[in-house]
């Protein structure tokens, strides 16, 4: 359904627009999450959270960006949010957990990758918090600059350098780690 169409659904039937939201976009949320988190009962949980989230702020919605960029900044705040009070809980920094939780994909039911989508991910999992989200919403959500640029709030240029220097880390990673 179109984003028009479902927020005039919103307006005159929130339950059942909000259905029809939940549908639409519990999938990429979800997996928007994961990549963050690394870990499936984590993502699933915050996932919850946010359209919880989602469906009490509906009607404050003002329509100043899309409702993807807003749904997806509520679930990238939520994400960051939960990673750091997971983090304070284990007296480490929001890093030094990712890369902890980074260690135990391989033995991770829900991961189906290969050994170089394995590769692939351990590298992505090293970079600073902003690159790694930057590089999964570029790389793997496929989206525009412009729409990170309204999800992180941040600058397009500024995007632009933290791929650029994610893609750097990422193929230096993969050079030494991956066996010829």
């Amino acid at each position: 359904m179109e984003e028009k169409e479902l927020l005039l659904l919103i307006e005159k039937d929130i339950e059942k627009g909000f259905s029809i939201l939940v549908k639409q976009y519990s999938k990429p949320v979800y997996w928007h999450i994961r990549k963050i988190l690394l870990n499936h009962d984590d993502s699933d949980d915050v996932t919850q959270n946010v359209f919880i989230k989602i469906f009490q702020n509906l009607k404050s919605f003002k329509g100043d960006s899309s409702l993807k960029t807003w749904i997806y900044r509520i679930a990238t705040n939520e994400s960051i949010n939960f990673l750091n009070s997971a983090a304070k809980k284990k007296n480490v920094n929001s890093e030094e957990l990712v890369a902890q939780l980074s260690s135990n994909l391989e033995d991770d039911n829900y991961f189906t990758g290969d050994d170089i989508q394995l590769k692939l991910q351990l590298a992505v999992a090293k970079l600073p918090e902003k690159q790694r989200i930057v590089f999964n919403m570029k790389y793997f959500d496929d989206m525009k600059y412009e729409e990170i640029s309204e999800i992180l709030e941040t600058s397009v240029g500024a995007l632009k350098a933290s791929y650029h220097h994610a893609t750097k880390k990422i193929e230096e990673y993969l050079l030494k780690n991956v066996e010829k």
